[in-house]
């Protein structure tokens, strides 16, 4: 199968539902007054997912691949800060265990779409998906 549009692929779909969800925490009270911690988590959210598009739209594998590592370094930045967020009380152990099994989810996928990549670009397809 050949994916036509970013939107298609699951890792960019989750990545915005990862985003939506740390808008979400960020809009709490002692959160949301945490300036910096509410910008570096947000920034990190939405590369996930921005990555995902430009490197898609660039048109070959090779640069796909580089774009997608930097998505998945950007799904980790978000699980880091998680732990920042956890620790200075401004969510839940529940909440913290949801947004990082998401993060999780997307690193896992993104990883999984790089080796299918690699794979298909010995091969010589475009975003191909065996």
């Amino acid at each position: 199968m050949t994916i036509k549009r970013f939107e298609d692929i699951v890792a960019w779909q989750k990545a915005r539902e990862l985003t939506c969800a740390v808008y979400v925490q960020t809009r709490k009270s002692a959160f949301a007054k945490d300036y910096g911690l509410v910008d570096q988590i947000r920034r990190a959210a939405v590369s996930i997912g921005s990555n995902i598009a430009e490197g898609f739209e660039r048109g070959n594998n090779k640069e796909f691949v580089v774009f997608l590592g930097i998505a998945k370094g950007s799904a980790a930045e978000v699980r880091s800060q998680l732990y920042t967020a956890l620790d200075a009380g401004y969510i839940s152990n529940e909440e913290f265990i949801s947004l990082k099994s998401q993060s999780e989810e997307i690193s896992k996928l993104i990883n999984g779409f790089i080796k299918s990549l690699r794979s298909s670009s010995m091969r010589g397809m475009r975003h191909h998906i065996p």
